[in-house]
């Protein structure tokens, strides 16, 4: 049975902009895949990266959430460092990469590669 905190996690989720949206759909059109992977990496100054990558599977113990038609699906050790992030997707002039508003943040290295999340 879920405790309070991972039902709240669980309703937090996470969601994806229009733009976000259209860019997984490119890949799972070009890969296959059933949806875009969210996790996290030990990395960095700060402490932690967000790993993306579209999914193929998901496992019994992942999470999957639904934003816009394409499944999100977070691994159970990542979720409680990403619940409630928004995933954007921005094009300028020869950056393109994904960007994360991530409500559990609480610090992010000088460079931006890598964050820290409170305790």
């Amino acid at each position: 049975m879920a405790t309070a905190t991972q039902e709240n996690l669980t309703e937090e989720g996470v969601s994806l902009t229009e733009a976000a949206a259209e860019r997984v759909r490119e890949f799972m059109a070009r890969d296959g895949g059933i949806g875009l992977r969210l996790s996290v990496k030990r990395t960095g100054c700060s402490g932690w990266a967000y790993d993306v990558g579209l999914a193929h599977e998901a496992a019994a113990e992942d999470h999957v959430f639904e934003d816009r038609g394409i499944q999100v699906i977070v691994d159970d050790k990542a979720l409680s460092m990403v619940a409630g992030t928004r995933i954007d997707f921005v094009h300028q002039g020869l950056v393109r990469e994904f960007r994360f508003t991530n409500p559990n943040v609480t610090g992010e290295c000088g460079c931006g590669e890598s964050f820290t999340v409170g305790a």
